[in-house]
């Protein structure tokens, strides 16, 4: 009889079957696809800035600044044409492959001033909200906004995102009140809120002057203090004579003297609501009376008496 010689393609074969018993270790499972393109292109917030083109960033259309200062911007031109962006800007990607500025307009502008095809910036992945918030947040921080700039900013986080004043100032690390009051500067006539966005009438300035009872009155007002270059200081005096002329003082109550105590604390609660106050004072008794036109007038007393 011939010999038992294993065949060896049966050798091979029962090998192959026993690679697939549940005894043997399981092949381990293929590695992870390798990530598509898309992804890498959108880093981390804290991944490395990327070498955009400039004809690629959209400007911000949340931008509350509007005022460039053009020997500032051309001094920054020249600075990042001899040493480059120091800071990276901000930007996000957009669905059309574009990228819309978040911060950093300056260095935008500037660096097409100085000739640059391309800037460093760091892609974030935020909404239209986060993304007006990052601004006003940014430009805040930088105090590049004036009054009015600022009360526009507030506004739009209003109207647009249904904010809260509480809300504002949680968002920009403000108290409520400033909130409350950079907003009532959008109550100025459009002509007095021009002369504030040029620094022709300060902050200061123009909340003392919303005492007054109506549009002609601030008007008149504005120009006088503008004309005598009257302080912040000067002009709530002025104000206060505006409210309280002495001529009705003296018609009403001839023989009543205000106590000079009670005139300053008059004029102290006058500066810190922005709204027409008067004391009744008889031998430390009295009252205080604080007259608002509209719900908002009613709403900055609250917040400042910490409600």
């Amino acid at each position: 009889m011939p010999s038992a010689t294993p065949d060896p393609k049966r050798r091979a074969l029962g090998k192959g079957l026993e690679s697939l018993l549940p005894s043997r270790p399981a092949t381990p499972p293929p590695p992870p696809p390798v990530p598509v393109i898309q992804a890498a292109a959108e880093p981390e917030p804290t991944g490395k800035p990327l070498e955009l083109a400039l004809d690629s960033i959209d400007r911000n259309p949340y931008q509350t600044r509007t005022r460039f200062d053009e020997t500032l911007l051309a001094e920054l031109a020249q600075s990042i044409a001899a040493t480059g962006v120091v800071q990276p800007i901000v930007v996000r990607a957009l669905p059309n492959g574009r990228h819309q500025l978040i911060a950093g307009e300056r260095r935008l502008l500037a660096s097409k001033k100085a000739g640059k095809t391309h800037i460093p910036a760091i892609v974030r992945q935020v909404s239209d909200e986060q993304a007006m918030e990052m601004t006003i947040v940014e430009n805040l921080q930088r105090a590049d906004l004036n009054p009015m700039e600022q009360a526009r900013a507030y506004q739009r986080l209003s109207q647009e995102f249904k904010m809260t004043q509480e809300q504002m100032a949680v968002r920009t690390g403000v108290q409520r009140a400033s909130v409350s009051n950079f907003l009532r500067l959008l109550k100025l006539p459009d002509d007095i809120q021009q002369k504030v966005e040029a620094g022709e009438l300060s902050f200061g300035h123009a909340r003392t002057l919303l005492a007054l009872d109506s549009p002609d009155a601030i008007a008149n007002a504005a120009q006088k203090v503008m004309a005598l270059s009257m302080s912040v200081r000067q002009t709530e005096t002025y104000v206060q004579g505006l409210l309280n002329p002495e001529s009705k003082v003296k018609q009403e109550k001839p023989e009543e003297v205000i106590d000079p105590n009670v005139r300053e604390a008059q004029v102290r609660l006058q500066r810190s609501l922005g709204l027409k106050v008067r004391i009744e004072d008889k031998e430390g008794k009295g009252r205080v009376i604080i007259e608002y036109a509209r719900l908002e007038d009613f709403d900055a007393i609250l917040t400042a008496l910490g409600e």
